[in-house]
């Protein structure tokens, strides 16, 4: 009787698997693991071998006593019990381990939201988080925000290409197409580019930058319009002046008289464009004051527009 009572209190103070896994501490959703992840490693009767892990840069990580190292990037959790189970009876060190391995902290799968948002941060995936829940962890976009949201994740495998997803935001802030509402499960980057801006400038009655906030575009008479129509000693003619993708600069003449009345089509115009109202003398702003306005932007642009039509 005394032996058997002996032998019960010394398998109570052992403790079993369960609390060797309770002492690793809860696991966290269980998802493949990633370089960097930390984890928690528990051999049952073996403390010396039970620790914390990090998996290192090649996918690995290692253990006390193991001459070997065990891959665990993009392997499931109870992969890598598996694995140390069998590279701990490969090594003589231990006769049928009982292993248990959780995670104790994520840290290969960022999230990054950049741009044109009112907090921009980078936040482990724990769990997958969908495209709006990202935006409001960055608490949401800036008035300038343009009309698309770029979501970018590098393809699987070495070299290859980005995946680059584009989002229009006003289709996905009103969730008029679910499928919009993309499922992000870590590496990606969500960037918000502010919105494009029409400069106007010359003789019109409140010049500015205006942004082309809702993605649609704008076309010269809608900029007109924007910036308060004419003044009386406007030209007739008009100017866009436009930075090409190669780098140059075009000048395109339009018949500003010609399409007021409703005898020419209205223009496009695209981002960055600058419409220039001359006034009756024909007086033009030279090309070197225009790419100072286009490579200013924003708040800074616009002051050199009122400066050079007051």
């Amino acid at each position: 009787m005394f032996l058997l009572l002996a032998l019960a209190g010394l398998s109570y103070g052992q403790g079993g698997p369960a609390d060797d896994r309770e002492a690793a501490g809860a696991n966290l959703p269980i998802q493949r693991i990633g370089i960097n992840d930390l984890l928690a490693v528990s051999v049952y009767g073996t403390p010396e071998l039970s620790r914390s892990a990090r998996v290192d840069s090649e996918g690995y990580i290692r253990l006390p006593m193991l001459k070997q190292r065990v891959k665990a990037q993009g392997s499931m959790p109870v992969e890598v019990e598996a694995a140390i189970a069998e590279a701990l009876q490969q090594e003589q060190l231990i006769v049928d381990p009982f292993v248990t391995v959780t995670v104790a902290q994520y840290a290969s799968r960022p999230i990054s939201v950049v741009g044109a948002v009112k907090r921009p941060l980078t936040f482990q995936a724990d769990t997958p988080v969908t495209l709006l829940e990202a935006l409001a962890r960055a608490e949401g976009l800036m008035p300038e925000a343009g009309g698309e949201i770029l979501v970018s994740r590098q393809a699987a495998g070495s070299g290859q290409a980005a995946l680059t997803w584009r989002i229009p935001a006003q289709t996905l802030l009103t969730g008029a197409d679910s499928r919009l509402n993309i499922l992000l499960e870590g590496g990606e980057e969500v960037r918000v580019p502010e919105a494009g801006r029409i400069y106007v400038v010359g003789n019109v009655k409140r010049p500015g930058a205006f942004p082309l906030l809702d993605g649609s575009g704008m076309s010269l008479l809608k900029a007109l319009a924007q910036s308060e129509g004419l003044t009386p000693y406007a030209a007739r003619q008009a100017f866009i002046y436009r930075q090409e993708a190669a780098g140059s600069n075009s000048q395109i003449a339009v018949e500003l008289k010609q399409v007021l009345q409703r005898k020419a089509p209205d223009v496009p115009l695209l981002a960055n464009d600058i419409l220039y109202i001359p006034d009756n003398s024909g007086k033009r702003l030279s090309m070197a004051t225009l790419e100072k306005i286009l490579l200013l932007g924003g708040a800074a642009s616009t002051a050199l527009i009122y400066a050079l039509v007051r």
